[in-house]
């Protein structure tokens, strides 16, 4: 039993919640000016895990034929026969059970917005057949967690009023995981270019994958600053800014033309990871202090 519990986790990438969820809670400290309970912490905690686990079983699904035919992916938990796509099917209905009843239990408001993001969720796996634009809507996937945070304190959502700064923080969130997922995608480069899938990668070759990822994360810094600044954060705010530009660019400088699955791996998780919890331990400092 327990071994299949790890198989589940394992399949979701439970561990890949951990550098998205600290926006999600970004978003709450600043609508909310300090603390917003445990209550409101926990709902947010289970709404997010939920909506990300849900995210990731619809890719899981949607593209287990195109994984068992790329020898990267080959080995996931559809294409091995690890997990049946009945278990998939069950972990997706557990997964959007725990995410519409924590948006039932925040406010109206996230729960009457609640099914937008499983709408995009669903539609993007799909869009990689398409269009290279695909490594942006899964940034927008991720771009609804300041948002939602947001309006889980504040039970609103007025992009062009005061919810100017998490729509701001939103969209930088988009060229965050946009750039990023770039640099994840050149491991697929050539399966992609030859079955007929689209990423920025096939589409432009490698070099001006590398320049349009540093141009998206140049915007999320740009857009991440102007975001805190109208809000008023000050110089401790302006610290992890700093903290999280050396970041982007140590990450960028470990990829480069010669990068390898590991130096990826540290790029898309473990920098990604450090950036999303300075971001979120300086807003805190910031409120607090």
């Amino acid at each position: 039993m327990l071994s299949k519990l790890r198989m589940y986790a394992d399949f979701i990438k439970i561990e890949h919640t951990l550098f998205a969820l600290p926006f999600a809670y970004s978003g709450a400290f600043l609508a909310a000016h300090g603390w917003f309970g445990w209550r409101l912490f926990f709902l947010i905690l289970t709404a997010f895990t939920g909506m990300r686990t849900a995210a990731m079983t619809l890719n899981r699904i949607i593209d287990r034929e195109i994984d068992a035919m790329n020898p990267r992916t080959a080995g996931r938990h559809l294409p091995a026969g690890l997990i049946t796509l009945k278990e998939a099917y069950g972990i997706l209905i557990v997964a959007l059970l725990i995410y519409f009843i924590s948006a039932f239990m925040i406010n109206r408001t996230a729960f009457t917005l609640s099914p937008i993001p499983v709408i995009t969720a669903f539609i993007y796996p799909y869009l990689k057949r398409y269009t290279c634009l695909t490594h942006y809507v899964l940034g927008l996937n991720l771009a609804y967690a300041p948002l939602g945070g947001w309006v889980s304190v504040t039970d609103s959502f007025d992009p062009f009023g005061s919810e100017l700064v998490p729509v701001i923080l939103g969209v930088a969130v988009v060229f965050w995981v946009a750039g990023f997922d770039i640099i994840y995608a050149l491991q697929d480069l050539e399966f992609d270019r030859k079955h007929g899938l689209h990423s920025i990668g096939g589409h432009f070759g490698l070099k001006a994958a590398l320049i349009i990822s540093a141009i998206n994360h140049l915007v999320f810094f740009t857009l991440t600053a102007i975001a805190l600044y109208l809000y008023g954060a000050g110089i401790i705010a302006g610290v992890g800014l700093a903290a999280i530009a050396v970041l982007l660019v140590y990450q960028h400088a470990i990829i480069g033309e010669n990068y390898n699955k590991m130096k990826i791996q540290i790029a898309f998780f473990y920098s990604n990871a450090i950036i999303s919890a300075i971001l979120l331990a300086s807003i805190i400092c910031d409120v607090f202090l």
